[in-house]
Parts: structure tokens; sequence; C-alpha cells
């Protein structure tokens, strides 16, 4: 694993294409907890809960979910995580994305992530990666 996870030794993670590199770590004073996404010199903040509420979309999902990865003014392809990192059905009920501005992306930088924790498979084509779960019990990573 490339890092604990911690601002001090964060995550170095690779978008699914291997085009862009950034880091990840988990803010649990923040509120609500948060992971700090550092892509460059842009900040970007999702729900802590994110990773677990992932997976279990995932889990249920049972097969290959398309990433959909989009800027939070475009809109989300149906049926990808993005869209449902935004939906109103999710757990949180909207946005994970907790950065006005800043709040899309999430099928770009969550399923690395994902992946690095050893909780998913993931395809690493040029474009149109999809995502599926590795096992049902995993156990919950952030606290």
């Amino acid at each position: 694993m490339s890092g604990s996870g911690t601002k001090q030794d964060p995550w170095e993670l690779t978008t699914a294409p291997g085009t862009s590199a950034y880091a990840m770590y988990r803010d649990e004073a923040a509120d609500p907890p948060a992971l700090v996404c550092q892509v460059g010199s842009t900040k970007l903040m999702y729900d802590l809960r994110a990773i677990d509420d992932l997976h279990a979309m995932l889990v249920a999902a049972g097969d290959w979910v398309p990433l959909g990865a989009a800027d939070e003014k475009k809109d989300a392809s149906p049926g990808s995580v993005e869209a449902w990192g935004r939906a109103a059905d999710n757990p949180v009920g909207g946005w994970y994305g907790l950065r006005k501005g800043y709040r899309g992306r999430f099928g770009m930088y969550l399923p690395p992530l994902l992946e690095e924790l050893g909780l998913v498979e993931l395809e690493h084509n040029p474009r149109n990666n999809r995502v599926r779960a590795l096992s049902s019990s995993a156990p919950s990573v952030h606290r």
C-alpha cells in the first residue's frame, strides 16, 4: 500500500487510466469527517463514509459499474459511480463531495482508492473504465 491515509502519509494514487497522480488522506476531525483529495494545487473533499458506502453499493450491484467521472456542473452518466455519488437516493441523500464547486469527479478519484484498499477490481483502459466489488465482507477501512 502506498501510504497509511494520514495527512503526513497520504495514499499516493493515479486515476484509472494512469494519466494523473493525486494523494488522498482521512481528516477525521473535519465536520463531517472527510476524505481529502489533493490534485496538484486543487483540494477536493468527500464525505469519509463514501469509502464504505461506495463499496456497499458495488457489492449490491454485483457486476461492473462504469465510473462516469464528471465535473460538478456536468451531468453524470446514468448508472455510473459518478451518478450514484450525487444521487438523492444514495445513503447521504445527495453529493458526497463537500466543497461547493468541487463536488464532482467522485467517479474519478474514489475507485482507485478502493482498489488500493483491496476492496474493488478496477479497469485501467484509456477511457470508459469500470469497477466492481471484490468482496462483501471487507471491514470498514476508516474507523
